[in-house]
């Protein structure tokens, strides 16, 4: 058996030479994972569909950053997505499935057209994206593959069941593609961020004023977590210094996972 050559501080984490597709990358998490990989030396892609958010984002990352306008429902135009971007800006050699939709609704009132609805986003985009970059991936034995999954898929909460179905499905994808990829140098792992404060967040507790203070008291850590936190996660993720991780659901989220 080989061993590679011992990893050393800051190589370890550097993420130099990497080209990230990032998803929903304008605003919230995907700009905080934006910001981090960026700052750890990638060249960033945001996509989404609001152009104005993209162009911000971008003005604010600055140089090796950029964006295309794109709805990743749009499922046969992935392939097409992935081939412009290599064109432009070289081949992607890390997809972020961070672009998402949240329904507060309950159960028994979320329409099966609701319910496609969010899966559209989470689980038939995700994957369309997924299988335009694996081959690429593949050819060149080296590619990561990063989904934002959620606390959704591992508690009961109520007033989610379109996202909670969707985030749990998520994790069976994860879990099959890496252990399909992983043997072609391809690693697949997620994020599954506690309570975050975003705008997506505040705009939850909204007319729920006891829904933050019950969430901060289930908190061993007691407060809510920074987008940055998730961002910095994904670096790790991507970075040479988890090579050996694939398949890895890496809750941040102030310990609310632990339970007790």
């Amino acid at each position: 058996m080989t061993h590679s050559k011992p990893l050393k501080f800051p190589e370890a984490f550097s993420l130099k030479g990497e080209n990230v597709l990032i998803t929903g990358g304008g605003t919230g998490i995907g700009l905080a994972v934006a910001q981090a990989m960026h700052e750890a030396g990638a060249r960033v892609v945001l996509v989404g569909r609001r152009e104005a958010e993209l162009a911000a984002a971008v003005k604010g990352l600055g140089d090796s950053a950029s964006y295309v306008v794109h709805d990743i429902t749009v499922y046969d135009q992935a392939s097409g997505l992935v081939a412009r971007i290599t064109k432009e800006h070289g081949p992607v050699t890390c997809l972020v499935n961070n672009a998402g939709m949240h329904l507060k609704k309950p159960a028994i009132d979320t329409t099966p057209e609701e319910m496609q609805q969010v899966m559209s986003t989470h689980i038939f985009g995700a994957h369309a994206l997924s299988r335009a970059v694996t081959p690429g991936m593949i050819e060149r034995k080296h590619g990561n593959i990063i989904f934002m999954a959620s606390m959704a898929s591992l508690f009961g909460i109520p007033f989610v069941v379109a996202y909670a179905a969707a985030k749990s499905a998520m994790i069976g994808m994860i879990r099959t593609m890496a252990t399909e990829l992983s043997q072609h140098g391809v690693r697949v792992n997620a994020i599954a961020p506690g309570w975050i404060d975003t705008a997506m967040s505040r705009k939850a507790f909204e007319g729920d004023p006891g829904r933050k203070s019950k969430i901060v008291s289930r908190t061993p850590m007691a407060r809510l977590g920074e987008p940055s936190d998730v961002g910095w996660a994904a670096v790790y993720l991507t970075a040479p210094a988890a090579k050996f991780v694939t398949g890895s659901i890496l809750p941040v989220d102030g310990g609310v996972s632990m339970g007790f």
